[in-house]
């Protein structure tokens, strides 16, 4: 997993809660490298697991909730460290079309070694589109959440709904501008 994606939720705890909350949560989690993570790196899913875990026992919140508040956190941060990839982007439904042919594109030019989801687009409108999500981590909550951020970012107002499909791992995200 990248490493701007450890970087940023450590930020993110010591923003929101403490960097003494931060510390106490690396801590726990009892981590191969105790949370010296670098944004450029590559870290191991397990790793997130543990944090999240030890987040789930501290806030007494859902793994879902957690995911889905990163989630558009994470936008912001990626959106103002990466923004020359929203060139062009006027709403959430471009930002979204693109996602494949685009966007991962260039954040593969960046984190060759990037394992990152799959948003196959199956179908667009004006006012909405529907994609077929894929991810092996099953983590569509953080997708919601960077959806939902980026509509924010771009003064969108949205209306999603994940459906599971017979497929493992992917889902049908349905988003509509209103």
């Amino acid at each position: 997993m990248l490493g701007i994606v450890f970087t940023t939720l450590v930020d993110m705890l010591e923003e929101k809660i403490s960097p003494e909350f931060a510390d106490e949560v690396l801590v726990e989690a009892e981590l191969k490298n105790e949370g010296a993570f670098t944004a450029v790196g590559y870290y191991p899913f397990s790793e997130m697991e543990k944090i999240l875990t030890v987040l789930v026992n501290k806030t007494g919140q859902s793994a879902d909730e957690l995911l889905y508040g990163f989630g558009e956190y994470l936008f912001g941060v990626l959106a103002k460290a990466h923004g020359e990839v929203m060139t062009g982007k006027i709403t959430i439904l471009d930002v979204l079309e693109s996602l494949d042919n685009d966007i991962h594109v260039q954040v593969r030019k960046l984190y060759p070694d990037a394992d990152l989801p799959s948003f196959k687009v199956m179908s667009r409108t004006q006012n909405s589109i529907e994609l077929e999500y894929h991810s092996q981590r099953d983590l569509f909550k953080l997708a919601e959440g960077l959806i939902d951020g980026a509509a924010k970012h771009l003064g969108n107002v949205v209306t999603h709904h994940v459906q599971s499909t017979n497929e493992p791992h992917t889902y049908i995200i349905r988003v509509d501008m209103e």
